[in-house]
């Protein structure tokens, strides 16, 4: 993707409806928690194949006291081939609650039905979710789906006729191939050829940022340089720029062989990961490259990666996408490619870019500043459909007010992906917390309700410290 190529809410705002939500969560948690009140429930259920299965799972309603009014067989209307045992329950919420994750240890599919609107998903639905990482060593499992370039070159790449330089991309290709998780990311001796080809596109680049470039990525290049050893002179590593990023935002860096699928790249961007690759472009043509390499996600992406309201926005894009549908998958990624790749946005009333495939495209950069490319404010029922160009420049570019704009906006094109369930990532394992019952959510509102007492406690502490 290279040369060929606000108006947001007070803090105060903000808080007040934050504030509001979760007394009405609250509200509901607590009218749902009368596990005392009686109420009717149908649970359906497909036996295992398995002798005395029926028996076994009646005994658990018997156990658990839990009343059946009525029960009655039939054909299964999710498997053809096996039968469901349906069953009219009076009981309270809590003995319902219970019994269905005991019966979910016995039955091959279980489902409720139940009076109000806290029943669980439809079970077909979960089943045809598809597979996401829950936690961040999956990614082991989908990194090294590449699928174009790696260390195989198309016949028009620069570097095709090129033995010496199709090794060397070998050699990267293997080394991203057997990484995993909580592995360093091995630090590499680039060759002279290379830092000269990385020192023009630095030095060319370097000549457009100050007034072409957003306020917050002239902010954070310097913190490259001072943290990093980002010079004309020197490729930062991997390893080095991992251990910044996550200092300043919580991002680390991956190494990666070359593109993955939408659905992979960013699902990474979920766990604050981002695949990064470790090659340089060809040096035929330092101006040039068909792909992502070090001097596009080094020079372009990472500056803003550091830089805490632009990681967040990429992690929520990430977050939308997991257990989306393929259509959704896609319709995130072009919002993806024409914010994090090729955004613009307004500052002092003047167009700049925060989008990597601009930062490290001399002649897109030139071009989509000129006035005379085509710019359109940035919706994303919008933008999911406009076409992405990888060889040629842009169509049109989208522009936003701010991050906080943007993101607000995918926040609310989110809210319209079709999903049996939302996710929650968890800071402190690493880990994406699945909400589809009364359970997950009322444990995320107790956590919110901590989080407030001491957002509370400060403004107690400050308020007494201003004599207010």
């Amino acid at each position: 993707m290279e040369e060929s190529s606000g108006s947001g809410h007070s803090a105060s705002a903000t808080f007040g409806m934050n504030k509001s939500a979760l007394s009405k969560l609250e509200d509901n948690k607590e009218n749902k928690s009368t596990s005392t009140e009686r109420g009717r429930a149908a649970i359906v259920f497909s036996l295992k194949n398995e002798v005395g299965g029926l028996v076994k799972a009646l005994k658990l309603f018997q156990e658990n006291h839990v009343n059946l009014v009525h029960i009655e067989s039939r054909k299964s209307k999710r498997r053809s081939s096996e039968f469901e045992i349906f069953v009219d329950c009076d009981s309270n919420r809590q003995q319902l609650n219970e019994i269905i994750q005991l019966l979910r240890k016995h039955v091959s599919v279980v489902h409720m039905d139940a009076p109000d609107n806290s029943s669980l998903p439809e079970e077909e639905e979960m089943e045809n979710v598809p597979w996401f990482p829950k936690k961040i060593s999956d990614l082991d499992k989908c990194a090294n789906r590449v699928l174009m370039y790696g260390s195989d070159l198309d016949a028009d790449h620069p570097g095709f006729k090129d033995n010496v330089y199709r090794k060397r991309r070998k050699y990267f290709a293997d080394l991203a191939m057997i990484y995993k998780h909580g592995d360093p990311i091995p630090r590499i001796e680039f060759m002279e050829e290379e830092v000269q080809t990385w020192g023009v596109v630095y030095r060319e680049l370097n000549k457009l940022y100050p007034s072409h470039a957003c306020g917050e990525y002239l902010k954070n290049l310097p913190l490259l340089s001072q943290h990093c050893g980002c010079r004309e002179d020197n490729i930062p590593q991997l390893e080095d720029v991992s251990r910044f990023l996550r200092e300043r935002t919580g991002f680390t860096i991956r190494p990666v062989a070359g593109y993955l699928s939408p659905r992979d790249f960013l699902a990474g961007l979920a766990f604050r990961v981002f695949h990064c690759t470790q090659y340089v472009r060809h040096s035929s043509d330092p101006l040039y490259t068909p792909e992502p390499d070090t001097c596009h996600e080094l020079l372009g992406h990472v500056p803003l990666l550091a830089e805490p309201s632009f990681a967040q926005f990429s992690q929520e894009i990430g977050l939308a996408s997991l257990g989306a549908s393929d259509d959704s998958v896609q319709k995130l990624a072009t919002c993806y490619f024409f914010t994090v790749e090729f955004g613009l946005c307004k500052q002092e009333g003047k167009l700049r870019a925060y989008g990597a495939g601009l930062l490290s495209s001399i002649s897109e950069l030139k071009h989509a500043l000129s006035g005379n490319a085509r710019i359109m404010p940035f919706d994303p029922q919008v933008t999911c459909k406009q076409d992405c160009n990888i060889t040629t420049f842009q169509d049109v570019y989208f522009v936003s007010e701010s991050f906080e704009e943007a993101k607000f906006k995918m926040r609310e094109f989110a809210k319209t992906i079709k999903r049996p369930f939302t996710v929650r990532y968890n800071p402190y394992t690493q880990s994406v917390d699945v909400l589809k019952d009364t359970s997950s959510i009322n444990s995320v509102v107790e956590e919110l309700r901590h989080e407030l007492d001491i957002v509370g406690d400060a403004l107690s502490r400050l308020n007494k410290h201003l004599g207010v």
